[in-house]
């Protein structure tokens, strides 16, 4: 994995890049990871540079869902929306995480206090224990810092990040 520049970025920021890189780099499977804000925009990524492949159809694709994590947080934001959705039609309180189990793959999202997502693409020989164990970690974490500034900061960033790319 390729870590993204976290020069002039404030410490908050830096800090949950290394969460993100830590996370992606010590738990084995894990293949892309996304931090969604509640309203779908994509906040962090474990592999920046694969919002430029998703423009670039004749790129390299790399494993995953069409190998950009653009894709990937459209939808972790959709499977939240729909499972929030549904625990309020049956009444059950918040959503705490969802799994999906694929013959090729996992699929894991995770709530994180403010209303953001944390998603997670996993090998299909991944262990899910491990997997949401670590995400419960990395929400612990990061769910109290995840301001509205620190989202607004992070946001520029990746748009800063994209517009870098596409010159």
């Amino acid at each position: 994995m390729t870590a993204p520049s976290t020069f002039g970025l404030s410490s908050e920021a830096r800090n949950l890049h290394w969460l993100l890189t830590n996370l992606v780099e010590e738990v084995p499977g894990i293949q892309s990871v996304a931090v969604v804000s509640s309203d779908g925009l994509l906040l962090l990524s474990s592999d920046p540079a694969r919002n430029d492949q998703a423009r670039r159809p004749h790129a390299a694709t790399a494993k995953g869902p069409r190998g950009s994590s653009a894709d990937l947080a459209t939808i972790v934001s959709g499977i939240g929306s729909l499972t929030i959705g549904a625990a309020r039609l049956m009444d059950s309180g918040p959503v705490k995480h969802t799994m999906v189990a694929m013959d090729e793959g996992s699929l894991f999202v995770m709530s994180i206090s403010d209303g953001s997502l944390l998603g997670v693409h996993g090998s299909a020989d991944c262990d899910m224990s491990v997997v949401a164990y670590h995400m419960a970690l990395f929400v612990g974490r990061a769910g109290h810092v995840l301001t509205p500034e620190l989202r607004s900061e992070l946001r520029k960033s990746l748009e800063s990040e994209s517009a870098e790319g596409t010159r």
